[in-house]
C-alpha cells in the first residue's frame, strides 16, 4: 500500500510550510495551522484518489479548506459564534472573487514581508524560550512536515516521546508569544544562532538516518539544502549561514556511493569518490572559503573539516592532521560530545595510517581509553559513534573476533538499515569460535 501523503511528493513539500505559515497567520494559533493544514491534506488526498477535477495549486487549495474548517469549528463554538459569522462573511466575500482551485484565491492574506516561508516557521519555531530538542521537534513537524511517527524515527526516540516533546514545545510557545507572529528583522537576527542550530539538527538526522531516501519527502537532506539557500539570500554577507550552506553541500555531494550492492553502509575508506557530485563539491567549497574568511564559529569550522574530507584524492592522503587540528578548534568553540567523537575517529584514523612505532601502539591505546570513555556515559549518538570507532579499531588492528561480537551487538543498536546491514557484514565475516 503506498503512502498518499508520499504519492504528493514535492507538491506536499513545497506546500506544507505555506499552508501552515498562511493558517497561523489567519488563525493566530500555530497550534491551530498545524491540525488544519494536516486536515486540509488529508482532503486533498481523498479528492486526488477519486479523480475529481483538478486542484490547481495544492497549497491555495489547502490554506482556502483549512480557513473554512476553522471557521466551521468555531462556529460551533456558542461563545465565539457572534466572531466566527463575521469571519465566516470575510471568507464568503473572498470565494466570491475567486475559485478556491486557482492560486490566487487563499494566499492573498498579507505575510507581512516577503520572507521564505519555511524560513519564517523556523524563526517562529525557534524560540529561545525552547529547549533545543522541542526547536527540533517543532521545526520537523511544522516546517517539514512530518508526522510524530516519522519524526520518532528520525530521532530514535519512542513516538509518545515525541508526542509528548511536540506538546510541550507548542505549550511553551502558546505561554511565551501568544498569538502567531513571525519575528521582525532586528529579532531574527537574535534568533539566528538558533534556527542554524536547528537546521544543522535537521541534516544531521537526514545524514544519519536517511542515506537512501525514496521520495522528496523523505530527503531531509534537500530540504535542509533549501533552507540554506533561503537563509543565505537573507543573510548573504553571515559567515556561519555560508558555512552552514557549505556543510549541508559537502555532506548531500558525498551521498552519492555510500551504499554498496547490497544496501550497506560503507566505511570512507571504501567508498567509489568518482561517484560524488562534483558540482555540489565545488559549490560547497566556495561556501566554505567565503565562511572562512569571515569568521571563525562552529559551522565556518565544521565547514573545513567537511571540506578537507571532500577535497582529498583519497581517505589515505586526507589531510588528518589539519582535520584534526579543526576539530580541536571546534571543540574550544561548541564543546560536545559528537563533535568530540569526531575528533576521536579523527585522531584514530591519523595513526593507523602512520608507520608502526611505540608512539603509534601507545597513542592508539590512548585514544581507545578516550573512546570507551565516551561510549560508556555519554549522549546516545555520540556513544554509538564511540562504540562504531572501538570496533573499528579491533577490526583494523587484527582483533577480529572481538570486533565481530562488537559489530553484533550493534547491529540490534543502530537505529539505519544500512548501517545495521554493515555491522551484520562484519560481524558475519568472521566464523563464531568452535565448540
Amino acid at each position: 500500500m503506498t503512502d498518499p501523503i508520499a504519492d504528493l511528493g514535492e507538491d506536499f513539500v513545497d506546500a506544507w510550510p505555506r499552508i501552515v505559515r498562511s493558517l497561523a497567520a489567519y488563525t493566530g494559533s500555530l497550534d491551530d495551522a498545524q491540525e488544519y493544514a494536516a486536515e486540509a491534506i488529508a482532503r486533498a488526498v481523498a479528492r486526488v484518489g477519486h479523480d475529481e477535477r483538478p486542484l490547481g495549486s495544492l497549497a491555495a487549495w489547502c490554506t482556502a479548506v483549512g480557513k473554512r474548517a476553522w471557521i466551521d469549528d468555531r462556529r460551533r463554538t456558542a461563545v465565539e459564534q457572534r466572531h466566527a459569522e463575521r469571519l465566516a462573511g470575510e471568507l464568503r466575500d473572498e470565494a466570491g472573487r475567486a475559485d478556491v482551485s486557482h492560486e490566487t484565491s487563499a494566499l492573498d492574506a498579507p505575510l507581512g514581508d516577503a520572507l521564505d516561508d519555511r524560513v519564517a516557521l523556523l524563526f517562529v519555531a525557534c524560540d529561545p524560550a525552547l529547549t533545543e530538542q522541542a526547536r527540533l521537534v517543532l521545526a520537523l513537524r511544522v516546517v517539514c512536515g512530518l508526522d510524530v511517527a516519522r519524526i520518532a524515527a528520525h530521532l530514535g526516540v519512542q513516538p509518545s516521546t515525541a508526542a509528548a516533546r511536540l506538546t510541550r514545545a507548542k505549550r511553551a510557545l502558546a505561554e511565551a508569544r501568544g498569538r502567531f507572529r513571525v519575528p521582525e528583522a532586528p529579532e531574527r537576527r537574535v534568533r539566528l544562532p538558533v534556527v542554524l542550530a536547528s537546521v544543522a539538527g535537521m541534516f544531521t538526522v537526514a545524514h544519519r538516518d536517511v542515506l537512501d531516501p525514496q521520495s522528496a519527502l523523505d530527503d531531509l537532506g534537500r530540504q535542509a539544502l533549501s533552507i540554506a539557500d533561503a537563509l543565505v539570500a537573507e543573510f548573504p554577507d553571515d559567515a556561519e549561514v555560508r558555512g552552514l550552506r557549505a556543510v549541508i553541500r559537502l555532506g548531500l555531494a558525498r551521498r552519492p556511493g555510500r551504499l554498496d550492492e547490497r544496501g550497506a553502509a560503507m566505511p570512507l575508506d571504501e567508498v567509489d569518490r568518482r561517484r560524488w557530485d562534483r558540482r555540489l563539491i565545488e559549490a560547497g567549497l566556495d561556501d566554505a572559503a567565503a565562511a572562512a574568511d569571515r569568521g571563525d564559529g562552529r559551522f565556518v569550522l565544521e565547514a573545513a573539516i567537511a571540506g578537507l574530507h571532500t577535497s582529498a584524492p583519497s581517505f589515505a592522503e586526507t589531510d588528518w592532521d589539519r582535520v584534526v587540528a579543526f576539530y580541536l578548534a571546534l571543540e574550544r568553540v561548541w564543546g560536545s560530545p559528537s563533535v568530540t567523537a569526531g575528533r576521536l575517529a579523527a585522531e584514530l584514523h591519523r595513526s593507523l595510517l602512520a608507520p608502526e612505532s611505540g608512539e603509534r601502539t601507545a597513542s592508539l591505546r590512548m585514544i581507545e581509553l578516550e573512546l570507551h570513555r565516551l561510549a560508556d556515559g555519554s549522549a546516545p549518538y555520540a556513544a554509538l559513534d564511540a562504540s562504531l570507532a572501538l570496533a573499528d579499531l579491533a577490526w583494523r588492528t587484527g582483533r577480529r573476533e572481538q570486533a565481530a561480537t562488537e559489530y553484533a551487538r550493534l547491529a540490534a543498536l543502530v537505529p539505519t538499515e544500512p548501517v545495521r546491514r554493515f555491522c551484520l557484514a562484519r560481524a558475519g565475516a568472521v566464523p563464531p569460535p568452535a565448540g
